[in-house]
């Protein structure tokens, strides 16, 4: 078989010895900080990665389990915390736009997860800097910012064309729109160039940065081209349907797609490395690595310690 699977813990292991050796050379002890106001198994599994991967590398992560009606005070305490670096909650917790409104309780220079008004408008806006003189680097969502990374350490990103338009010419197909996970993923992928296909329940729209990539960020559309029209054109197809009774069909796969899901369900059809020529199972482990990432450079805006600065 010419399919090749790449596993999560593999693209993780660089980013992990780095964050670890950085904070032993620094004799620092970032905290973050996580909330559970849920018994949802994934959001759950998630804080056992946490838990665990935060041992392995120095962090002090601290799991505070609180009644959702009390979520929003816990978190106020968090951020009041000058011991606390960073703060995350477990979603979901109510749903809907009151999830939205908890996202943005989180301080901005404490949001790990990069789900706050700045940093989701930065995203949207294809702006890399949290201020004007471009010294603190902008927070990005980390499941989204795992499946780029990813999408990197495998080679679907050009490193002969200049940054921020190395996904140039490429056709991705992003089969969810969440707020959280999907939407800021389709806008960073086009913002880095490729032609991306935004796929949901409620329709597909198309996610470019225009003809010859000439738009700074991306602009959308909806299309009426179905499912079935699309996935075959697409050179990468990156699901996450947080449905165990979804399955994307390997009949629809383009000979050598490269096959990502960040779903806690498989997505795709257990013949899909018959068409795959990379598969990524899952990206967790990733994604934790980018939370701990995310946390050390707040830690040190937090004590002044700028982009600049520290070269």
């Amino acid at each position: 078989m010419s399919c090749k699977t790449v596993l999560a813990s593999k693209v993780s292991s660089s980013f992990r010895d780095q964050i670890k050796g950085d904070i032993k050379e620094r004799s620092i002890r970032p905290k973050l900080v996580g909330f559970l106001a849920n018994e949802d198994p994934a959001a759950i599994k998630y804080a056992e990665w946490t838990a665990k991967t935060c041992a392995e590398t120095g962090v002090e992560f601290e799991l505070r389990t609180v009644d959702k009606q009390d979520l929003e005070e816990k978190i106020t305490e968090a951020n009041e915390d000058k011991a606390v670096n960073g703060i995350m909650v477990y979603y979901p917790v109510f749903g809907g736009k009151q999830d939205l409104y908890i996202q943005n309780c989180v301080s901005e220079i404490k949001d790990v997860e990069g789900l706050g008004h700045k940093f989701v408008y930065n995203v949207y806006h294809n702006i890399r800097f949290m201020d004007e003189i471009e010294t603190m680097k902008s927070i990005i969502p980390c499941t989204p910012l795992a499946c780029v990374k990813i999408l990197e350490y495998i080679g679907v990103y050009n490193s002969v064309i200049p940054y921020g338009n190395r996904l140039y010419g490429r056709t991705i197909a992003v089969v969810n729109r969440s707020e959280v996970v999907g939407r800021p993923l389709a806008a960073m992928l086009a913002n880095d160039g490729a032609k991306v296909y935004s796929i949901d329940i409620t329709g597909i729209q198309l996610f470019t940065r225009g003809t010859g990539i000439k738009l700074k960020a991306h602009k959308v559309e909806d299309i009426s081209e179905t499912v079935e029209e699309v996935i075959p054109k697409c050179d990468v197809v990156i699901t996450g349907v947080p449905s165990a009774n979804y399955k994307l069909s390997t009949s629809l796969l383009k000979d050598g797609v490269v096959a990502m899901n960040f779903a806690s369900s498989k997505n795709f059809e257990e013949d899909v490395k018959t068409k795959a020529s990379i598969f990524v199972p899952s990206v967790g482990k990733v994604t934790v690595a980018m939370l701990e990432r995310n946390l050390l450079r707040l830690h040190d805006y937090q004590n002044n310690l700028t982009e600049k600065s520290k070269n």
